[in-house]
This record gives C-alpha cells, structure tokens and sequence, in this order.
C-alpha cells in the first residue's frame, strides 16, 4: 500500500511541476525589427540575433532612384527602409510595376548597429514621435497609386511613417500597404498603414519576409490587386 501511495505522489509532483512551466506564448517577443543587411544579398533575416548584423543601407548609395521620381507614372512606391530588405521589396515592386520610387529617410539618421537603432525606435514609439523626413515628394497631385510600406519595428509601422502619411493630401488617391517582417504583426502593420491614411481608398496589402521577397510571389498579389496583367 505504501509503496502504491509514493508513486501516487510522484505522479502529483510531476504533474504540477508540468502545470508550473512557462508557456511559449507567455514569453516576451523580441520586437520584429529590420534586420541589417546588403540590400540585394537576398540573404533570410535574422532579426532576434543584435550580435550578427551585416552592412546596412549606405544612405549615399541606396540603390535604384532613390528619392526622385524620373518618369510619368501615376504610381508611387514611397518606402522606408533601414537594413535593406524593405528596400529589395520597393524595388521589385517598381521593376513589375513602372512606378516611381521615393525612399523616405529621416533627417536624423537611425543608428547604424541593431540594438542601439531598436532603443530609438522604441523610444520614438513610446513618445508618439514623428521623425522629421529629409525630402519631399515632387508632383505629388500627379499620383493616383501610392505603395507605403516599411519594415515591422515594436510590432507596428516605424513612426516616421506616421509622418509621411500626415504630410501629404490622400483625398483621390489608392493606397497599397506593404511591409516586411521577421515572423509576425505583419497583418496589424498592414492595418496601420491603412489607418494612417483614411482618406484614400485601399486595396490589399502584403507582407513578406525577407527570404519570400522575389519576382513571382510579388507578381501574385500585383495581379490580385489588378495593378498589373
């Protein structure tokens, strides 16, 4: 009998020790931030991990036209992007669709190493901030398609792209979301991208992440979205 009662106990002693150990999703999440990288390197992020960074984008070398738009297209790609992957999805997006492209980039730069640019971000984010942008759109009456998009930072939109939504007159214009993410808050970054600009109409955004950026799954949701045939 006494031997049956110690395993009784035992199998207790277990079971609220199972009861006791922390869940997953009760654990603190990293912010989805980011991640640096060479802009064309293609290469999967590796978001969580501050100690790995690669090159970030060079601000006097950030790729393909930049900030000023060259063409007559009625459609703009503005995107903001600090370790290059929004960047390659900007691009590409451009390259399908003919649009212009306009690289929104703060007049303060965001520091250049991963944890110390997450403590901005964070605090921006907490102080309802909004980051002075160094240019201008040209011509902005001429668009009627907008593209926004940008990395998740702090599970939502960097804040200096709540101040290019409220700089500029989205009465008459479609707003297409797009943003890049480690693994999640890719929807609620898609949402606030619409909620920052409630004046224009919207069609249905996409989110990526890095290793998913390329010509046919970017091409998928242009045709779903009726932007290209």
């Amino acid at each position: 009998m006494k031997k049956y009662l110690i395993y009784l106990m035992m199998a207790a002693a277990i079971v609220t020790f199972g009861a006791c150990s922390p869940e997953d999703e009760n654990e603190p999440q990293t912010p989805d931030i980011e991640n640096p990288e060479k802009p064309d390197d293609g290469g999967e992020d590796v978001p969580d991990d501050p100690n790995n960074p690669e090159n970030p984008d060079d601000p006097d070398q950030p790729g393909d036209n930049p900030d000023t738009p060259d063409s007559d297209s009625k459609i703009l790609v503005a995107y903001f992007s600090w370790g290059g992957t929004t960047q390659r999805m900007a691009q590409e997006i451009v390259r399908q669709t003919g649009a212009d492209l306009f690289r929104i980039e703060p007049v303060v730069p965001y520091p250049t190493e991963y944890t110390p640019c997450t403590e901005v971000a964070l605090e921006e984010k907490n102080n309802d901030a909004r980051p002075a942008i160094a240019a201008t759109v040209e011509n902005w009456e001429d668009y009627d398609t907008v593209f926004i998009g940008c990395p998740v930072w702090w599970w939502t939109t960097p804040m200096i792209i709540c101040t290019f939504a409220e700089s500029y007159d989205f009465e008459g214009k479609t707003v297409v979301p797009f943003c890049t993410y480690a693994s999640t808050y890719r929807d609620e970054t898609l949402a606030r991208i619409v909620e920052l600009t409630p004046d224009a109409a919207h069609l249905t955004g996409e989110g990526l992440t890095s290793g998913r950026i390329n010509e046919q799954n970017i091409s998928s949701w242009l045709r779903e979205i009726g932007l290209i045939e």
